[in-house]
């Protein structure tokens, strides 16, 4: 038995394979919830990136001291707006 598998075909297993079977973490219509928590999680990581960036550019030990609690703030931000992407994501029913 001979069977013709072309080009396209081949490229949507491995993107099956490599994705997980089609389905994401946020599949599903997205709520109020997602949105705020999308948000979180982009001030969050635009803030962090500015102090790497500010320690990168004007390297100071005072600087990088007085940064920890704004780091800790912006790595428990990016945990709650993940959270937040997560169950703000509504799965639709699959009939059983």
């Amino acid at each position: 038995m001979n069977v013709v598998v072309s080009k396209l075909d081949r490229l949507i297993i491995l993107e099956d394979t490599f994705v997980g079977g089609g389905r994401t973490m946020f599949e599903g219509e997205k709520t109020l919830v997602f949105w705020v928590g999308l948000i979180l999680l982009g001030l969050a990581s635009v803030g962090l990136f500015a102090i790497l960036w500010s320690y990168t550019v004007y390297p100071s030990e005072y600087y990088l001291r007085s940064s920890v609690p704004v780091i800790v703030g912006g790595i428990v931000f990016i945990l709650i707006g993940l959270y937040m992407m997560k169950s703000g994501a509504e799965r639709e029913a699959t009939p059983v």
